[in-house]
Order: structure tokens, then C-alpha cells, then sequence
């Protein structure tokens, strides 16, 4: 029975008894005035409570879709940061042919050159929701993709490489007497590389990630040899383009990352042997390729293990690594009508690298955000097995800035821009790579 009913049959007794008692009327009427008075206070009251609860309502739902944004804004930055991490240590394709694949050949003439490409970016997030948002990473899946979610990444890469220098061919007897050949090289290398990269989320914590990249290389290269009378100039240009080496990888979150801990990701990438190799393109009778590889012609392995520190408005990153290149015994005869005469080719060991990055991501708002950040390799010597003797090239250092630029237009679609430029001779110049990324 309501507040109102009870008055109202308050109000029926009072009058039943004074009509059966002789009350005086006026005595009756004053009560039933001040319980009148009594009850319109209280629905008063009863209405305010009433516009409170509503108005209180609507202020939980608006804190909880303004959650729910800062929750989506947060996996979005821990997956781009994810994906910076991997980036800076995944294997680039056609840089890696360059690299362990070229480089054997050129050991026997004891010059280096290398290309290297990867890509970073960083997603947007909100100033104040990556600690209040970190507890909840266990529940929806961690900084990898959720289990049974399917993520489908298209990439667009750009590699331009700058090779300027000057080789001498001989003996030294001291530091300014020299007998030899002193030969100048100035090589442009384009490389453009379109991947496909799809990851499955196989449990909360265990990541599966297939890349498969296209590649086209374009390579112009002038050498000139001064001594020569008159001075020889060499041009050439050759070009290449075909499906580069596929790669898989699992990746695992070994912890919550709470407490104030970082999380921590072990990763394991296998590259296969399935472009087309340095040894598998064909040549004429001197032995110089008609066409560039796209593929590396050796299988490797790269375990590694990333850091990711959230701290509001950042994230910062590490990711230390080390690659592992397969030995092939290639067993092939390179410029047999060669002045040099035939060239066989035996075993070669590619050289294993050591590789690690770290940088930060910030959000700038809850869409837009940037990364910066620096990586380095370093490339251990080749060897080379030429005509039953075995020659090492020179190791190298690739050293590369990280520069990165991320806007959401959806909770769906989403850009990254990233930059990669070289600050050691063996770093490619410039990296562009562009990454159309559909969100968790």
C-alpha cells in the first residue's frame, strides 16, 4: 500500500470516529489539513529523489561510455605498440636478400653493402586511461590479439638505399702507399614491398602471425675505375619483382603486467626459403645477374623478447633479439666464360645478427599519436666457401632512427606512416612504410 493510500484511509478513520465519537469538526479538519500539508512534502521530496536518480543515471552512462572509449583507445595503443615492438625486430624481406644473400658473393671481392627495412607505428590513446585500464588487460586478451579474433594487416613498404664508395683492390705497404685499383661505386637501390599479414589470437596470451609479402626491387649501379687508361666505367640496371619469403611467428605473454611490472612477450620467428634467392636468379656467362632476387635464399629463425612499460600518456618499448641464419651448402657454378674463370660456389653461412630497439609511443589525442624510437643490428661476419676456399666478409652495423605517425578514422580503420632513417653507412637511407590496420 502506497504512502498516498495509507493518508488517505488515515484521513477515513479520523472522520468515521469523529463522527461516531461527537469530536469537534474543526479539531478534524486541522489534522486532516497538516497530514494534507505532511503528504504533498513528502511527494515533493519523493520527485526530487526521483529527478536525482534520473540525472545520476545519466552520469553513469555517459562515465561508462567515456570508459569504453578509453578502453578501446588503450588496446589500440597496446596493439600498435605491439606491433612497433615486432617491427623493429621482424626480419626485412627484401633487405635481408640484399644482406645474407648478396653479401656472400661480394665476400670474394671484399666489398659490403646492405639494406634494412621494418616497420614501426603507434596508435592513439587518452592522457588518463592507461593506468586505470591496465588492470583489466587480463580480462579482454592482454597486449595480444584475443583468442578467436583474426586480425587482417595490409602493408605498403618503400626502401631507398644510397651507396657511395670508394674500394681500393690490392695491397697496402704502409697507410698512404698502396699497389692495387682503386674503383668508385655509386648504387641506387628501390625496393617496394606489399605484405599481406594476418595474426589469430590462439589463446589470451599466445599469438599465431602469417606475413606474406610481393616485392619489387630496382637496382641502378655505376663503377668506375680510375687507373684504368682510358678510365673503364661499368653502368648497369637490373630489376626483380615476385613473391618474397614468408613468415611465421608465435608470440606469447609470459606475464599480467601488474603491479607496476612491464609486460613481457617472447616471440619466435621462422623465415622460409621460399622467394626467389640470390643463387636461383639467372645469370649470364661473366656471372652477372639479369635480375635481383626477392627472397633472402636461406631459411633463419629469430627468437626474441619485447618490454612494454605503460605510463600515461606513454608507452615505452624494448625488444631484444637475435637472428639466426640457416647454413646452405649451394653447390653452384657461377661465370663459367668468366676473364676470372668459373666460380664455384660451395657452402655459405650467412652471418647471424644481434638486434635490438626501444622507443616510446604518445598519444596525442584519442585518435592521433607518434612514436620515436631507434634500432640497431649488428650483422656478424659471412662465409663463404668460393672454389674450395672459404671468405669472410666484414661484419656490420645498421643503425636506423624510428619515426612513427598514427590516426584512427574508425574503431575500425586506422593509418600508420613510419619512418626509418639510416645513421650508419650499411643502413638503408630511407624506410616509408604505410599500414592500413583494421582494430581488434
Amino acid at each position: 500500500m502506497t504512502l498516498v493510500s495509507k493518508s488517505k484511509l488515515y484521513i477515513s478513520v479520523l472522520l468515521a470516529a469523529s463522527a461516531a465519537t461527537g469530536v469537534n469538526a474543526e479539531t478534524i479538519n486541522e489534522k486532516i489539513m497538516r497530514l494534507e500539508r505532511s503528504l504533498d512534502e513528502q511527494q515533493s521530496r519523493i520527485a526530487e529523489q526521483e529527478a536525482k536518480l534520473k540525472t545520476q543515471a545519466a552520469i553513469i552512462s555517459e562515465q561508462k561510455a567515456s570508459i569504453d572509449q578509453q578502453r578501446e583507445g588503450l588496446e589500440l595503443l597496446r596493439y600498435e605498440v605491439m606491433m612497433e615492438s615486432r617491427g623493429a625486430s621482424s626480419v626485412g624481406l627484401a633487405a635481408q636478400a640484399n644482406r645474407a644473400g648478396d653479401t656472400p658473393l661480394l665476400a670474394a671481392n671484399e666489398t659490403n653493402s646492405s639494406g634494412q627495412q621494418k616497420p614501426v607505428g603507434q596508435a592513439p590513446d587518452k592522457v588518463e586511461q592507461a593506468k586505470p585500464d591496465i588492470v583489466a588487460i587480463s580480462d579482454i586478451g592482454g597486449v595480444l590479439t584475443p583468442r578467436g579474433k583474426l586480425i587482417i594487416e595490409p602493408t605498403l613498404e618503400y626502401s631507398h638505399t644510397d651507396v657511395n664508395r670508394l674500394t681500393f683492390r690490392g695491397i697496402e705497404i704502409l697507410s698512404s702507399l698502396g699497389i692495387g685499383i682503386l674503383e668508385a661505386v655509386d648504387a641506387d637501390r628501390d625496393t617496394v614491398t606489399a605484405s599481406i599479414t594476418g595474426r589469430l589470437g590462439l589463446t589470451n596470451r599466445l599469438e599465431l602471425e602469417l606475413k606474406i609479402p610481393y616485392v619489387w626491387r630496382d637496382d641502378d649501379e655505376n663503377a668506375t675505375i680510375p687507373q684504368l687508361d682510358p678510365a673503364a666505367e661499368v653502368s648497369s640496371s637490373l630489376e626483380g619483382n615476385g613473391i618474397g619469403d614468408i613468415e611465421i611467428a608465435l608470440h606469447y605473454q609470459l606475464n599480467s603486467g601488474q603491479n607496476g611490472w612491464p609486460f613481457f612477450i617472447a616471440n619466435g620467428r621462422l623465415k622460409l626459403n621460399n622467394g626467389e634467392g640470390p643463387f636461383d636468379i639467372s645469370r649470364d656467362s661473366e656471372g652477372i645477374g639479369r635480375e635481383l632476387a626477392t627472397g633472402s635464399g636461406f631459411y633463419s629463425f629469430e627468437p626474441s623478447i619485447t618490454a612494454l612499460f605503460p605510463s600515461a600518456p606513454a608507452v615505452f618499448f624494448a625488444n631484444l633479439g637475435y637472428l639466426i641464419n640457416i647454413e646452405d651448402d649451394v653447390d653452384e657454378v657461377i661465370g663459367p666464360m668468366s676473364t676470372a674463370g668459373a666460380q664455384t660456389i660451395g657452402k655459405v653461412d650467412p652471418g647471424d645478427a644481434f638486434r635490438f630497439s626501444f622507443g616510446m609511443a604518445y598519444s596525442v589525442n584519442e585518435r592521433a599519436s607518434f612514436t620515436l624510437g631507434f634500432k640497431t643490428d649488428w650483422i656478424q661476419e659471412s662465409d663463404t666457401e668460393i672454389n674450395g676456399v672459404t671468405l669472410s666478409s666484414s661484419d656490420l652495423t645498421v643503425g636506423s632512427m624510428l619515426l612513427g605517425y598514427s590516426y584512427q578514422f574508425t574503431r575500425d580503420v586506422g593509418l600508420n606512416v613510419n619512418l626509418e632513417l639510416g645513421i650508419t653507412d650499411d643502413a638503408p637511407d630511407l624506410v616509408v612504410s604505410r599500414i592500413k590496420k583494421p582494430a581488434q
